[in-house]
């Protein structure tokens, strides 16, 4: 690579229908020329989106440590969700499963929930929340929705400690490639919807599909959880299309489509 790095030209995989990335820079690059963007935060954001709005809840996704997050909630008569060990309203999507249906949460997150946020803030038309449990879901209300346009599906990623950058991680490389191998079941070389970098994160998830629990609990994230005593998180995320709905943020919330 040259030392001036990717221009937008390069970045923005204009030529393919089905496009890959990571993280806000990965938006920033993908969304502008992108008719739908699915927001992949496995371990929990849209985990929790999709557990939450399958069971007739809706999610305010806000950005996280924003001071302003409690007024925003008490504005739209919602509970803001706060830490797992605080309450049964967290990141948590296996405790968002007793949701009562028409409960309004505001849902703040370091990753998922301020890409939702930051890519309402770039113009995209529309943004779906996909994990592995709506997959499918997603990939057919994304097909509808680009109208044959092309569809970004940006994968969060964590972060290293003292802001030392995006950390890649497996969890969301596999949702991702969740949603893409929905979106391209045949994965036809002749004719490639999927961008090379799309490709390979479906061509992951392909490969992990038999042993999707196992391979998020052995994976950082997974290993992070289970020693905070949420290894049940863990396997909530794990299991693929158990949400027959899609997350679509609809002008400031993700509600069931």
């Amino acid at each position: 690579m040259t030392q001036t790095g990717l221009v937008a030209e390069d970045a923005d995989q204009h030529e393919f229908g089905y496009r890959f990335g990571w993280g806000i820079a990965g938006l920033r690059a993908l969304a502008p020329a992108s008719d739908v963007v699915v927001v992949v935060d496995v371990l929990r954001f849209t985990s929790a989106v999709s557990v939450a709005t399958s069971r007739g809840a809706v999610v305010y996704p806000y950005r996280w440590r924003d001071d302003t997050a409690a007024a925003f909630a008490a504005a739209r008569g919602a509970v803001l969700a706060g830490a797992r060990e605080h309450g049964p309203v967290s990141l948590s999507p296996t405790d968002l499963m007793t949701l009562p249906p028409g409960s309004r949460i505001v849902l703040p997150s370091p990753n998922g929930s301020t890409l939702s946020a930051e890519a309402v803030e770039l113009g995209t038309p529309f943004v779906l929340a996909g994990c592995l449990r709506n997959a499918t879901a997603t990939a057919r209300r994304a097909m509808v929705l680009a109208n044959g346009g092309p569809i970004a599906v940006v994968a969060a990623g964590e972060h290293w400690p003292a802001d030392a950058g995006l950390r890649p991680c497996v969890e969301d490389l596999l949702g991702a490639g969740a949603v893409l191998a929905a979106l391209d079941p045949s994965a036809a070389v002749a004719a490639p919807r999927c961008s090379p970098e799309a490709a390979a994160a479906r061509s992951a998830f392909v490969a992990a599909r038999p042993s999707l629990s196992e391979t998020l609990a052995a994976s950082g994230s997974g290993r992070e959880l289970a020693r905070r005593g949420w290894a049940d998180d863990v396997d909530t995320a794990a299991a693929l299309d158990a949400d027959g709905a899609a997350s679509q943020l609809v002008d400031d919330a993700y509600a069931a489509v």
